[in-house]
């Protein structure tokens, strides 16, 4: 065994990776870019080194720099996480010629599964089921609208290269693929600096089965069974669990034994996931699951595989990578219990689920029989170069319902601010009743969103904000404060009588709101600097006593057609021109911020007055990118 291992990535799973080696007692060393200075994942490293800028190209995906890292600290083997490196063959390649440990699979074997259509190609000849849709080399717009065409509509245009969602666009009309087919180039080359796709046809009620597969130097390979990652947004995973609902016995033998066979075509070792799509009009069928991609690494969902079967995967990893077979037999692989996983995404549900970056002020997880992992805390930053994923929240309990109260329940107690999570929106994911039936699909969320965001406290929440600002000692000399907008003269009183009100401002207004005491249960009130945050259920709402100052960078369309960055980022697409006449939802202009596009679209129909950015600029949060004129006006 290696005595040292360099982790060459950042945030939780660095932070991650680095426990199992300390309780396995190697040396631990990190790498960090100049955003990450203070970050949790370099203070938990024996040693750490500074490779570059904040962007990742400059740094966590410089593999020259990484791999100077880890030959000046000696380290001994290097683990790449998952995303940045973690799939890049020459990368593998290189880390192997220095001499150093790999801690993945073959090279052979991320080239193998690393393009979707070669990866797919691979899996017919192995006898293991694919998706119907188009692999082919020629990239022609042409070929491209004809496949499509023939596949017939609804389609999915992805990336060959892609992974995480990137570069992956549903398009349901002829008319509108010309545009999925431009996101999701620019997004694969940005992503993947390969713009190549293919073409699928879309499963109207598609359901996300994976399967966990390791194998080892010796030509063994085992299965750790399923996982459902159904509940997505956008192709981005967000509730993950182990096993998945309603798989029989017999869907499950034919799924891992598929996926075994997957793994064993590509000589395949270390850890890794068989991806598939299945059909889920009818229930889970074995004649109704399609392989979809391999993922050549760890994935950010591994600790419910963990839980169900005890199974330490890092320490597998660390293991096979020295040359050790795998600990286990296929039959001693058990399967216990029910285990969830809620991914917590610095995002804000009521606007949009646009990212959220800033300094948490205030960060509270919960600490019941529950595992979070992590690489942020109270104090640091959530940065704009990365992903916007803070943390994870994993359950394991006996059975599914159990495992769902008790991460909806976890998920309740957060308390972030003033960095907007998706804490509430978990929640409400994990409660809703479809979900409790196990009735889960790629959909889910499309279809139910209105039910899952909360946009407004509650009335108790109110009664409960108000009382605390009663509570407060007034301000000497604030005539609109909230205590001299009480009715009458009261007075400051705290069991003030039922008329009296209080004024409390957030950034959609004034509200006069009458003062109450209320149970605390699931909802909190804390006072952070000028601000007065209420939590409830995992919402965060934030108050004033005095209006709020206006500030220059709005994060939607003002009243008069401006469209504002709604954080900072790169212009990517400018898809409409000054004097073209728009439709209320028309694309303007496209923001690549924190890994992913974000369309600005008409807030209303009328005519492009102004485009003030060209593809390329970086721009800043709040800058004005375009105007549209409401239609009929001068």
């Amino acid at each position: 065994m290696f005595k040292s291992v360099l982790v060459a990535n950042r945030g939780e799973i660095a932070c991650r990776v680095f426990r199992t080696a300390r309780r396995m007692g190697l040396r631990t060393i990190a790498v960090y870019s100049e955003a990450d200075a203070h970050a949790l994942h370099v203070r938990e490293a024996d040693e750490a080194v500074l490779i570059g800028p904040a962007p990742a190209r400059e740094s966590y995906l410089d593999a020259a720099k990484v791999l100077a890292a880890a030959k000046a600290t000696g380290a001994e083997a290097i683990h790449p996480g998952y995303g940045f490196l973690s799939e890049n063959a020459d990368f593998a390649e290189a880390v192997a010629a220095a001499g150093i440990v790999w801690i993945g699979p073959r090279p052979s074997s991320i080239r193998a599964m690393g393009l979707k259509d070669a990866a797919k190609k691979l899996m017919i000849e192995a006898g293991v089921p694919v998706t119907p849709g188009y692999q082919g080399e020629d990239q022609s717009d042409e070929t491209l609208t004809a496949e499509a065409a023939r596949i017939g509509y609804p389609v999915l245009i992805k990336a060959v290269a892609g992974g995480g969602g990137k570069g992956m666009k549903r398009v349901d009309r002829a008319e509108d693929f010309a545009d999925g087919l431009a996101s999701a180039r620019r997004e694969g080359q940005s992503s993947f600096g390969d713009p190549r796709v293919l073409i699928e046809s879309y499963i109207t009620r598609p359901r996300h089965i994976e399967v966990q597969v390791f194998g080892d130097q010796h030509g063994t390979v085992v299965h750790l069974h399923e996982r459902d990652c159904s509940l997505q947004r956008r192709h981005q995973k967000v509730i993950e669990e182990a096993p998945a609902p309603g798989m029989d016995a017999a869907t499950r033998m034919a799924v891992t034994d598929a996926a075994v066979r997957a793994a064993r075509a590509v000589n395949y070792e270390g850890a890794g996931t068989i991806e598939f799509i299945a059909d889920a009009s009818d229930g889970l069928k074995a004649d109704r699951i399609w392989f979809m991609e391999m993922n050549t690494r760890l994935q950010v969902e591994h600790p419910v595989t963990e839980a169900i079967t005890g199974v330490d995967l890092v320490e597998w990893q660390f293991r096979v990578a020295a040359g050790e077979p795998i600990p286990l037999k296929q039959a001693d692989i058990p399967l216990k219990g029910w285990a969830m996983e809620a991914r917590l995404y610095a995002e804000d549900p009521a606007n949009g689920f646009l990212p959220s970056i800033g300094r948490l002020e205030h960060f509270e997880l919960p600490d019941h029989r529950l595992r979070i992992d992590t690489g942020v805390e109270k104090g640091g930053a959530v940065s704009q170069f990365y992903d916007p994923m803070i943390a994870k929240l994993i359950v394991h309990r006996s059975t599914r319902e159990a495992a769902a109260d008790a991460l909806a329940y976890a998920c309740s107690e957060l308390e972030v601010w003033p960095v907007r999570t998706n804490a509430g929106f978990l929640v409400r994911c994990l409660q809703h009743p479809r979900f409790v039936a196990g009735d889960v699909d790629t959909g889910f969320i499309g279809t139910e969103e209105k039910d899952l965001v909360v946009t407004e406290p509650s009335p108790t929440l109110l009664a409960e904000v108000a009382n605390h600002a009663l509570d407060r000692d007034p301000p000497s000399n604030e005539r609109n404060s909230a205590w001299s907008s009480l009715a009458g003269a009261m007075g400051f009183r705290l069991n003030a009588a039922t008329h009296a009100t209080v004024r409390l401002w957030t950034a959609a207004g004034a509200q006069d709101v009458h003062p109450a005491r209320t149970e605390k249960y699931r909802r909190t009130t804390i006072l952070l600097g000028s601000s007065i945050v209420g939590f409830e259920r995992g919402n965060a709402f934030g108050f004033r006593d005095r209006p709020p100052l206006s500030k220059n960078g709005s994060t939607g369309p003002a009243s008069d057609g401006s469209l504002r960055a709604p954080m900072p980022g790169k212009i990517v697409a400018t898809p409409a021109k000054p004097g073209d006449i728009v439709t209320k939802g028309q694309p303007i202009v496209v923001l690549e911020a924190m890994k992913m596009e974000h369309a600005l679209v008409a807030p209303f129909d009328g005519t492009v007055g102004e485009i003030a950015v060209a593809v390329g600029d970086q721009v800043v949060d709040g800058a004005v990118l375009a105007t549209v004129v409401r239609e009929g006006k001068e």
